[in-house]
């Protein structure tokens, strides 16, 4: 699924990465534990968290995410967008909680990591 579908989806803003929304990512996973992440986010996958912090993109990275959604609304300080957009990391801010961004994603065909596909 294309970055700029789960944009409409989520009615998300992009905050980071406005130029890569054809980019496209092949699962997704929710956490706000960035260990879980680091054991379960695989290449080019979309992650959702409630967390906003520099270590949010640093693991992100690490994983080879494809990208970051916000959720509840929460806006990250600046540099952690700036960190973000030094490593070329998507980033984008959906008001859906994480329950309800990744369930809208789910029901539009996202499928979670799991092999739940």
């Amino acid at each position: 699924m294309k970055l700029s579908e789960i944009k409409k989806i989520l009615q998300a803003t992009v905050l980071a990465g406005e130029t890569q929304l054809d980019k496209s990512v092949v699962g997704g996973g929710a956490a706000d534990l960035m260990d879980d992440v680091l054991s379960a986010v695989v290449e080019d996958a979309i992650l959702l968290t409630g967390l906003t912090t520099e270590e949010v993109v640093q693991t992100a990275v690490i994983a080879g995410a494809g990208a970051v959604v916000f959720v509840r609304g929460k806006k990250p300080e600046d540099s952690v967008l700036e960190l973000a957009r030094e490593h070329q990391l998507p980033i984008l801010m959906t008001r859906y909680s994480l329950f309800v961004a990744c369930g809208r994603l789910y029901i539009n065909g996202l499928r979670g990591l799991d092999g739940s596909w």
